[in-house]
């Protein structure tokens, strides 16, 4: 069975909102890509992230976007010393309603190998989207730029 996770977290605004936190390439890069995100995301396309405190920009493909409700990525896996080769994995975000007015988003990312790249590859992945909640829910909620120096 191949490596994979799930995260939540709820955000005190509503879900049209939140999604285009995500799928805005200026709000993303307002709190998570710290070095810009370029093209929104859409159905087909592919964009770019870029994080200063990774090395070098990420082309990201866009499989499938519902407007307000689910996103789904496709990218390279992170670790490129595994023997097999470099293989993608599959990011699902889906954006639901509460009834108190926040939403919750879940981030699924599945398709590690089960190798020692694989596995740190998850974890590292698990934690870089947990940060990105986070980080969102701090922007969207009162405008602070968490992630900025926090890992560098």
């Amino acid at each position: 069975m191949a490596y994979e996770f799930t995260v939540k977290g709820r955000i005190a605004k509503p879900v049209h909102e939140v999604f285009e936190a995500v799928a805005d390439p200026g709000e993303l890069s307002a709190y998570f890509t710290t070095g810009g995100a370029q093209g929104r995301l859409q159905t087909g396309a592919t964009v770019t992230w870029d994080f200063h405190d990774f090395p070098g920009a990420f082309p990201v493909h866009v499989v499938e976007v519902v407007p307000d409700r689910k996103i789904v990525l496709r990218w390279d896996a992170a670790p490129d010393d595994d023997p097999a080769g470099l293989y993608q994995t599959t990011v699902t975000m889906l954006f639901e309603g509460l009834e108190d007015g926040r939403t919750l988003v879940t981030i699924h990312e599945g398709g590690f190998r089960e190798t020692d790249a694989g596995r740190k590859g998850a974890f590292g992945n698990c934690e870089g989207w947990t940060g990105m909640l986070c980080a969102m829910r701090i922007w969207k909620e009162h405008g602070i730029r968490f992630r900025e120096g926090f890992y560098k």
